[in-house]
């Protein structure tokens, strides 16, 4: 058996940038174990795996290394990017359907792409002990959503984080978020994810369906720049209309080929 393969980098304007995701498309799903045995040697945050169903419509899933995810944006993202480029796409919206609804995408005339997404409620916590342990430093405030929200002091306490993912492995919570305000952006991000085999995402569109609800109320901004400052980084423009998220960004493909089995 032979498969199409694709590995893009999202949220980038070059390769070697933002988050690379892996893509697979299907002419009939594979067997689940087959799906995540693939992405596991992909070893990428993300594998998506897409399929026609009708014009401008696929349905999409994610695998990370180590299981399968309800919503991911950067391989979305990455996916949207592919199908543009290849010209599969006949208008300017593909949309995909997945766990979490439709999701669609479409092309701007500045040759980004726009992400349509659900904005995700946060509710504020107590910080439980292992989020403490994990990151080594206290909490401004604490929200638990899909991942818990944490929100530092500063730029400066984003970046020097040096989380222990041993404490981080225990926590209920799909993974965590620490944020702060940007000096060059309106806030900054980092997120760690452990228990789905990702130590730390280098850009994670689905954690902005979260910071993007938080930021707006604080800021009393609609739109803002955000800028995730992992080691790859990656830049994002957020936009909040009723309970979507409009996420922003550019992709640009750094590998296609086969996988052979």
């Amino acid at each position: 058996m032979k498969l199409q393969l694709a590995q893009v980098d999202a949220f980038a304007d070059r390769v070697f940038q933002g988050n690379p995701a892996a893509i697979c498309p299907l002419d009939d799903w594979l067997d689940d174990s087959l799906m995540q045995s693939i992405a596991t040697e992909n070893n990428l945050s993300e594998t998506a795996y897409i399929l026609k169903i009708g014009i401008d419509q696929y349905a999409i899933r994610w695998f990370t290394p180590d299981g399968e995810v309800d919503l991911c944006g950067h391989a979305t993202l990455a996916t949207a990017h592919l199908l543009f480029e290849r010209n599969l796409i006949q208008g300017d919206t593909v949309s995909f359907q997945s766990k979490s609804g439709v999701l669609p995408v479409s092309r701007l005339d500045d040759g980004l792409l726009v992400m349509d997404f659900p904005a995700q409620d946060f509710m504020p916590c107590e910080p439980p002990q292992h989020l403490l342990d994990g990151l080594g430093m206290p909490p401004k405030e604490t929200y638990r959503s899909m991942d818990y929200l944490v929100v530092l002091e500063n730029q400066q306490q984003v970046i020097g984080c040096n989380p222990q993912m041993t404490s981080l492995l225990k926590l209920d919570q799909r993974g965590v978020i620490i944020t702060a305000p940007g000096l060059e952006c309106d806030f900054v991000s980092r997120f760690f994810g452990p228990k789905n085999g990702i130590p730390e995402d280098p850009v994670t569109g689905s954690a902005h369906c979260i910071l993007a609800p938080y930021w707006a109320k604080r800021l009393n901004k609609s739109t803002m720049h955000a800028h995730q400052v992992s080691k790859r980084g990656g830049r994002l423009i957020c936009e909040i209309s009723g309970n979507r998220v409009f996420l922003k960004g550019g992709a640009i493909t750094y590998m296609t080929g086969e996988i052979q089995m």
